[in-house]
């Protein structure tokens, strides 16, 4: 059986409150074998962390996100910490920088996203990140922290020369349903370009719902329409490309 290993998903956002316990367990029986569930506010991890209690193939990540970082202070960051110790928890994230939105002051942003890179560095996990909008000053910031930095790109944007430098750095990529929009010019060249052993798959869901399912609520069952379109832009099988991020993401998380 071919496996899936959905990166990055929020399957404890309430757009799953209906039918959250209906949904998961059909998942895995149709393949998608491991899911990351990203807590991106500490406020409303245990959300996360029950279905991590609850479910043997989900894990967990958790960061403030930079929507939600005017909102932080010191005593979140000592819960992130305490938190990521859970047995199911793989890396400290989304963290990043989003200009896009701006939902919280720039300045905050940059400095909680140095503050969780060290965290992150001091406890020894890998780091999901959240750039939009923002690569100019975040690749500041990695630079500055590239002594141990490891960790994923999520949901990537930015240019092929810009990827080649975070793949220096020691970052991977995962790739959504943004693959299969139409107006998807610049990651659809940045996943042509990539080494193979860089690149993951995740849904990003409720959101990023990939075509022709746009408009409808994401959920990981969508992710092999991204695997065939990656599959189609590298020339190969979808199968190989489930197979190779499936093995990626152990790697990357370290669950070999």
């Amino acid at each position: 059986m071919i496996e899936l290993f959905d990166t990055h998903a929020h399957l404890s956002d309430e757009a799953f409150d209906a039918d959250r316990d209906e949904l998961i367990p059909r998942l895995y029986e149709n393949g998608v074998t491991h899911i990351i569930d990203v807590a991106c506010d500490v406020r409303t991890a245990e959300r996360t962390l029950a279905l991590l209690d609850k479910y043997p193939f989900i894990y967990g990540t958790i960061g403030m996100h930079p929507h939600d970082v005017s909102a932080m202070d010191n005593a979140m960051m000592d819960r992130i910490a305490e938190i990521v110790r859970h047995e199911k928890m793989l890396a400290i994230g989304e963290i990043g920088l989003d200009y896009h939105y701006d939902l919280s002051p720039r300045e905050d942003q940059r400095r909680w996203f140095a503050e969780q890179l060290d965290l992150a560095k001091q406890l020894g996990y890998p780091v999901v990140l959240h750039i939009r909008e923002a690569f100019g000053d975040c690749m500041d910031i990695l630079r500055a922290h590239r002594d141990g930095l490891r960790g994923v790109m999520h949901c990537y944007s930015g240019s092929v020369e810009t990827a080649y430098e975070c793949l220096d750095l020691g970052l991977s990529f995962s790739f959504g349903g943004a693959v299969t929009f139409k107006n998807a010019k610049k990651p659809c060249e940045v996943v042509k370009a990539l080494p193979a052993e860089s690149i993951l798959l995740e849904t990003d869901c409720p959101y990023m719902t990939p075509v022709p399912h746009r408009g409808e609520r994401n959920d990981p069952s969508f992710m092999r329409l991204t695997a065939e379109k990656i599959a189609e832009l590298r020339g190969v099988s979808a199968d190989e490309i489930a197979e190779l991020t499936y093995r990626n993401a152990k790697r990357v998380f370290g669950l070999e």
